[in-house]
């Protein structure tokens, strides 16, 4: 595993962090004690069940859409 200085890091910092997205992970140094080790981060995986997780379990009513429409004009209208 390679090792680099403050420094260096900072120097070249995006093309160190590109290597180690790739694979190559690095240790930053300061007076040649390690100080902490840069690793990619592992992707998450996509869970392709999440849509429809729920499906029977519930249901919509069919006024859904105008339910409590009267005391929503209100609200917005400015009425109370």
């Amino acid at each position: 595993m390679k090792t680099v200085n403050i420094h260096e890091a900072k120097t070249h910092l995006s093309r160190l962090i590109a290597q180690a997205a790739e694979g190559e992970p690095f240790v930053i140094s300061k007076a040649g004690k390690p100080l902490v080790k840069v690793v990619p981060i592992a992707a998450e995986p996509v869970d392709s069940r999440r849509t429809g997780f729920m499906r029977g379990q519930f249901s919509v009513p069919a006024d859904f859409d105008t339910m409590a429409s009267e005391q929503i004009s209100a609200l917005f209208g400015g009425k109370q």
